[in-house]
């Protein structure tokens, strides 16, 4: 894609602080980190969302996920968040698959959803759609 900006990073055209690179995935620091370390993982060859990139490269991405993970515990973080936006809807900003690897030091600003109940039967009806789309 000639637009993509991680097109272009992968490309060379755009600088990138590179963490870790295989054949199919590129790893770099995000330019507004949650907190310090917040890296993303991409493919190299675009796709839009997690639903259009193959399993196979999928799993992939989620195993340099944990590699990465891995080293920001050691490097000195307390816990990690990961997380994958897909659709504008979601918070998608940059419409090339990435995982967010978020490092967490302790007290920041970064917050996590608030859930709520289900009401009455609203739970197993939503499953149920879930299931019959699946089977």
């Amino acid at each position: 894609m000639e637009s993509c900006l991680f097109c272009k990073i992968v490309n060379g055209e755009i600088p990138s602080t590179k963490v870790y690179e295989d054949a199919d995935t590129l790893a770099f620091l995000d330019i507004k980190p949650v907190n310090p370390g917040h890296t993303l993982v991409i493919p190299k060859k675009h796709f839009t969302n997690i639903h259009e990139t193959p399993d196979e490269l999928l799993g992939k991405m989620a195993i340099v996920a944990k590699k990465i993970s891995d080293a920001i515990l050691k490097s000195g973080a307390k816990g990690i968040n990961i997380g994958m936006n897909n659709g504008a809807i979601a918070g998608q900003s940059v419409f090339h698959a990435h995982i967010h690897v978020m490092p967490r030091y302790g007290k920041d600003s970064f917050s996590l959803w608030v859930g709520k109940e289900y009401d009455g039967n609203e739970r197993e009806e939503v499953a149920k759609k879930i299931r019959s789309v699946l089977n």
